[in-house]
């Protein structure tokens, strides 16, 4: 059977800054998928988008264009309302595991499908691993189970969910077309928008240890994520978050997950719980609850409570002991003064040597490697007092932890330590948020 268009007339029309018609767009995604469309002329068009940019109906259409290669989940027959959170990737991001049992707790089902870490920044399924017996991979019909039971559930997306957005991102990936907020924007929202969550509130990383390095930048991939989930009649809005420095004080998986429940007990780093309750009054609100407190559901139990049944539902023990690696080295203060810089991207890179993150997909991490804090941003120190402790299974991994401590952020180095003090503000702007 002939094919009704040719992709080089879609190449030419946005090499030439046009816009694409909408029969093209969905042949050109499909026909890709298919394999029709090779990926060298995918390349073609995905740098012609990045130079030329796309409207805000070519973007709303080539992300339905993506979401209509796979299937869109139906949680229509929970009877309640589902709410979701969506990071764009940060060093010391535990966020979603309090985050959905909290949002649970009050009766609100949140369908998290999340991945892995690749790179410096760490992802929540490696982190869950740490506890025995926990998996990742559920079907749709335990999943629908699990939320109608427990209502909340972290777990694999499936490959039925845009698999056009794993094939494109991977072309991307080598064609140094990444950096395409449409596209970035089409990636994330088709994946969410077929999952069938009825509130998103996306958290939008900015600084040197997210891919987003720029505020300006940041806004507007926020505001085209909230624009394409509200013309997909999912009720959207984002923050943007400061990913500058890192999140808590634990940066790795066995230590992230002891932070997170540290948090669901009532404790945890301040910064944690603020950007974790923030986040879950955005998603309580979007669901229609403005007038309930989350701090509340972490200090009677009633969230702590969710996450161990989360847990157990999929095949996890909430009591695992969470260990660290044997070996440790200690980073010290050389003077007096405050800390005035810990570089989000020098601990990440740092944390992943230590053998906390993999260098390519479907590698091995080392639950019990990374860092812990004992300094954030801002606080005071002494000469020789420690600053953060480096956890690894072997010399050759510490070694590598330790150099890129000093190799980081261009040569600067990633902590510094300065005569006055500095204040890291966490919430940098909000784009339609309800709360």
């Amino acid at each position: 059977m002939s094919e009704p268009f040719d992709a080089v007339q879609v190449i030419v029309a946005k090499r030439d800054g046009k816009v694409i018609p909408d029969p093209q767009i969905d042949w050109v995604v499909d026909a890709y998928t298919r394999g029709v469309v090779a990926d060298e002329q995918m390349s073609s068009l995905a740098m012609a988008i990045l130079q030329r940019g796309m409207t805000r109906g070519e973007i709303a259409r080539w992300t339905q264009a993506m979401i209509n290669t796979g299937v869109r989940l139906d949680f229509s027959g929970l009877g309640k309302a589902t709410a979701d959170k969506h990071s764009t990737g940060g060093v010391g991001d535990k966020i979603t595991l309090p985050l959905a049992p909290l949002v649970a707790s009050f009766g609100v089902a949140v369908p998290q499908l999340s991945g892995r870490g690749l790179g410096h920044t760490g992802g929540t399924l490696d982190k869950l691993e740490s506890l025995a017996g926990w998996r990742a991979d559920v079907s749709n019909e335990d999943m629908h189970a699990q939320l109608k039971d427990v209502g909340a559930v972290i777990c694999a997306a499936g490959t039925q969910l845009a698999p056009a957005d794993k094939k494109l991102y991977a072309l991307r990936d080598v064609t140094g077309t990444v950096e395409s907020i449409p596209m970035i924007a089409a990636s994330v929202m088709s994946k969410k928008i077929a999952e069938g969550t009825g509130v998103l509130v996306l958290d939008v990383k900015v600084g040197s240890g997210a891919f987003m390095k720029d505020l300006d930048q940041a806004r507007e991939l926020a505001r085209t994520m909230v624009d394409l989930g509200t013309d997909a009649g999912v009720v959207t809005s984002a923050l943007l978050t400061d990913m500058s420095t890192p999140l808590g004080l634990a940066i790795g998986n066995a230590n992230e997950v002891a932070e997170s429940i540290e948090v669901l007990a009532g404790g945890g780093p301040a910064d944690v719980v603020e950007l974790t309750v923030a986040l879950a009054r955005e998603m309580l609100a979007g669901a229609g609850l403005r007038d309930v407190d989350p701090a509340d559901a972490l200090k009677d139990g009633s969230a702590m409570d969710s996450w161990r049944r989360m847990i157990a539902a999929q095949g996890g023990d909430p009591d695992t002991p969470l260990t660290l690696s044997p070996l440790t080295e200690e980073v010290r203060a050389e003077a007096d003064g405050y800390v005035t810089r810990l570089d989000a991207l020098g601990a990440g890179i740092a944390a992943w040597r230590l053998g906390a993150g993999r260098e390519r997909q479907g590698a091995p991490v080392v639950f019990g490697a990374g860092i812990m804090l004992n300094k954030q941003l801002g606080d005071p120190v002494r000469k020789g007092d420690v600053i953060m402790t480096l956890y690894a299974e072997t010399p050759e991994r510490m070694s590598r932890g330790l150099s890129a401590l000093g190799e980081a952020c261009d040569g600067a180095g990633t902590i510094e330590v300065g005569d006055s003090p500095v204040e890291r503000t966490l919430f940098l702007d909000s784009v339609g948020t309800r709360s």
